[in-house]
């Protein structure tokens, strides 16, 4: 292995984002190669995945399970994230699990690949204090954060980010037909294949209230200055606008391999024939509306919560998180959801700067109390 081969620590490989990430792995072998996995459940494709990668580095979440024996070492993620070796961490789980390995990786001053959300809006404060103390790099892997950090690449600051939503399977929906949705109609994504969670909160755009949010902090942006519209056709990825009035855009097909690869292979651009290219005459119309705040109150609420920051953010996750597994299961209609997280925030006593250890607090206090709302058992 040359010194060329940048060597990864995939956190969540066996998600969405990791799997795609081991997608661009295999397309560019010659350039990067993966040294650790850590996944939750899923033990038969992280063997899979083990198999055809041979990581020295492995974690599971299941405990009682037993993963078939190999050239690997079980080590904890948080460890997993600081590991010396590891060029590059990947950060690709899901929910608050990967708070603590992100926070892990930045304070060992680590390039870290950013795709877990609630790190950043649970704990944007601490997370980029911390990067900025021990020298980390956070490299977004979202597609509009990624857009946004390539339109700001070789800038001035910017006047006005421009964030873009697909609108999700219910663009142009009336309130009163949300009351009925069903969970696999909600999950018929017209753009992305993601995972369950962030499918719904598409849906809801609840996601991208809390994009709103991470681009508060990995570009120091007032949120005054960080606008939503609506681009069904999830070609421009986001938008910056800067002080003489010119808008930068970044336009792609929309395939989450290649921000990933971009956070993975910057300062470079890399080829990759596996990826798909845009072709803008058979483009017939990019259209760009305001969001509907009436029809989908998740997206007013979660940047209401970021405004006033504090905890409020780590209530808000805590509670979608909730109230979506409820969802999902079957037990609260798609319309509960945005009702319980405004239910939660109303009844949240904040705390202005919080640590880490009131942070988890607010956390655990919102989760119980949407499950005491929605009257679900734990």
């Amino acid at each position: 292995m040359t010194d060329s081969v940048k060597k990864l620590a995939l956190l969540g490989s066996t998600g969405s984002i990791g799997q795609q990430t081991l997608d661009v792995v295999r397309a560019l072998p010659d350039r990067f190669s993966i040294i650790a996995l850590a996944a939750g459940e899923n033990l038969h494709l992280l063997y899979q995945q083990i198999k055809e990668f041979k990581p020295r580095f492995v974690y599971y979440q299941n405990k009682r399970a037993c993963l078939v024996k190999g050239d690997y070492e079980l080590m904890p993620m948080d460890e997993m994230a600081c590991l010396p070796e590891a060029d590059i961490v990947v950060a690709a789980t899901s929910g608050k699990s990967g708070l603590a390995p992100t926070l892990a990786a930045v304070k060992a001053g680590k390039k870290v690949a950013l795709s877990n959300k609630e790190a950043l809006v649970m704990a944007g404060a601490i997370v980029t204090a911390e990067a900025r103390r021990h020298g980390a790099c956070i490299l977004p892997v979202d597609s509009e954060h990624s857009a946004i950090w390539q339109c700001l690449n070789g800038e001035t600051k910017a006047r006005r980010i421009i964030l873009t939503a697909s609108g999700g399977p219910f663009f142009r929906w009336k309130k009163e037909q949300l009351e009925s949705v069903t969970v696999e109609q909600t999950l018929n994504h017209p753009s992305w294949k993601m995972g369950k969670k962030i499918t719904v909160d598409s849906a809801s755009l609840f996601n991208k209230g809390i994009e709103v949010i991470e681009a508060h902090w990995l570009f120091d942006m007032p949120y005054d200055s960080i606008e939503v519209v609506i681009h069904p056709q999830s070609i421009v990825h986001s938008m910056v606008e800067y002080a003489d009035g010119s808008l930068k855009a970044q336009l792609s097909y929309p395939d989450m391999r290649m921000p990933i690869q971009y956070a993975l292979s910057f300062p470079e651009r890399l080829a990759n024939s596996r990826l798909p290219r845009l072709n803008l005459s058979q483009m017939r119309s990019l259209v760009f509306e305001p969001p509907d705040y009436e029809t989908f109150p998740s997206l007013k609420l979660a940047i209401e919560a970021g405004r006033k920051g504090g905890t409020y953010p780590a209530v808000l996750c805590a509670a979608d998180e909730v109230a979506v597994d409820l969802f999902l299961k079957r037990r609260i209609k798609f319309t509960d959801i945005p009702r319980l997280l405004e239910q939660v925030l109303e009844h949240h006593s904040a705390v202005a700067q919080p640590t880490m250890e009131e942070i988890m607090a607010a956390d655990a206090w919102a989760t119980e109390w949407v499950l005491q709302l929605a009257g679900a058992k734990p």
